[in-house]
């Protein structure tokens, strides 16, 4: 049986174990559209991928989906929203996992607690382009790295604690290197600075990337996950490059508030998986650099115990807080 079968199998039999397949429950719950709630404006990854899929999923469940954009401040307004909704199942947020693994460390005071949120299913990975603008004059990794040695080199993010800060901060520990970070507010702002040349580099989104790439309006040097990007083959990891260890990838995730009912979360994670391993959903995901890989509710919040502490070793090491 193929991985993800074995995965929709797993999930299903959780589901009829506790009786959620029975026609009472069914006829319970959902009995109301679901409202899900993303931190960020529309185009985002996460955004993308449920808007895909909604119908899909709405087909499962006769129920529809709502989809709400609710951005600002790193993601942190739409995840207090869905931290302090009712836990009936009804309220979901769809988010990149930045918003619990990096921003607990970052944010003094922020207005919910991860525990608040508990994930449903990990809708795919993304990783990010290392790029830089062709006056930097680096075509190579090795050569970026000469460069930031011998004169000073700004680079931008989507903001402060953003995974291409937070990214880029783990580069330069790993190389010894030292650049200037110019922090905007999302990562669109930051492409059309680096694609103007006022920055000169940066750790975006490689889809956002790669049409500029292909045009020479930038360089991409390397990609940050283990293995090559489908969308951008010729680009190197940056373990590839000589950076070795070096792995930043991102999870688009949805999660719930804490308290919704187990054979919610279990019905919910079925109808998704089931929606994310149809071929031709899979096909437009590769195709924007989105990998899906299936999971269980249990799985995905064991890879966030990881992820938040690998990240937090970043936070702490360049003291980042921002209030």
């Amino acid at each position: 049986m193929p991985p993800i079968a074995r995965v929709v199998g797993t999930i299903l039999l959780g589901i009829a174990a506790t009786g959620l397949a029975n026609p009472g429950f069914g006829q319970e719950y959902p009995s109301k559209p679901l409202r899900v709630v993303i931190p960020f404006p529309p185009g985002t990854p996460q955004d993308f991928i449920l808007r895909m899929i909604s119908d899909r999923v709405q087909a499962g469940l006769k129920q529809p989906l709502i989809i709400e954009n609710r951005p600002g401040a790193t993601g942190n307004i739409g995840a207090e929203i869905v931290a302090k909704a009712v836990p009936d199942g009804y309220t979901l947020l769809a988010t990149v996992d930045s918003i619990v693994t990096i921003n607990p460390h970052v944010f003094r005071n922020l207005p919910f607690k991860p525990a608040d949120l508990v994930p449903v299913i990990y809708l795919a990975n993304d990783e990010l382009a290392l790029a830089c603008h062709p006056s930097v004059g680096a075509r190579t990794v090795s050569e970026l790295i000469e460069r930031a040695k011998a004169t000073p080199i700004n680079y931008a993010s989507g903001g402060s604690g953003s995974p291409g800060h937070l990214a880029m901060e783990m580069f330069m520990a790993a190389t010894g290197i030292s650049m200037n970070h110019v922090p905007y507010k999302g990562p669109g702002p930051a492409a059309q600075d680096m694609l103007a040349g006022h920055v000169q580099c940066g750790f975006l989104a490689t889809p956002s990337v790669m049409p500029n790439v292909k045009t020479g309006r930038l360089i991409g040097l390397a990609v940050s996950g283990s293995k090559r990007s489908a969308i951008a083959p010729e680009l190197p990891t940056l373990a590839e490059a000589g950076v070795s260890g070096f792995e930043a990838v991102f999870g688009e995730i949805v999660m719930a508030p804490r308290g919704t009912p187990e054979p919610v979360i279990q019905l919910l994670a079925g109808e998704l998986a089931k929606a994310l391993a149809e071929p031709d959903v899979r096909e437009r995901m590769m195709a924007s650099d989105l990998e899906y890989v299936p999971g269980t509710p249990e799985e995905a919040a064991a890879r966030l115990r990881r992820e938040s502490a690998k990240w937090k070793q970043v936070v702490d090491r360049i003291n980042l807080q921002v209030d």
